[in-house]
């Protein structure tokens, strides 16, 4: 049953492939906006994949996040997302993202309900 509070955190290591020269979203080597916000895509994805209908999932919608201090390669980088309201298939999360305990970004994200099978047919 999807509930307010449910919660999950993912995490990473800053490799090459996650660098913002990368990714071509800046061109130095620290962690990319895109791939933080992957991270905290993926976290909110996980605190609910195990409470939702059989052949459902969750599509992103929107996400707005901070990203406020850099992550050098090798850093670990977490990323934290509570569901904060549930009105029908729409979710809310507040998305955490942190290396250490320093907060590096934080915003909201948006998901949907959908069913798997007919997501993938209206494409």
């Amino acid at each position: 049953m999807l509930t307010e509070g449910l919660s999950h955190t993912s995490s990473l290591v800053v490799t090459q492939d996650k660098t913002a020269l990368s990714a071509g979203s800046g061109d130095m080597e620290v962690l990319a906006t895109p791939m933080m916000m992957a991270l905290m895509e993926n976290a909110a994805m996980l605190a609910v994949a195990d409470e939702l209908p059989e052949g459902s999932t969750t599509v992103g919608g929107h996400i707005e996040s901070s990203h406020i201090k850099p992550s050098k390669l090798g850093a670990e980088v977490s990323a934290t997302a509570t569901l904060t309201k549930v009105e029908g298939k729409k979710l809310t999360f507040h998305i955490v993202a942190r290396m250490g305990d320093s907060i590096i970004g934080e915003g909201t994200h948006l998901r949907f309900v959908v069913n798997r099978e007919k997501f993938m047919a209206s494409l």
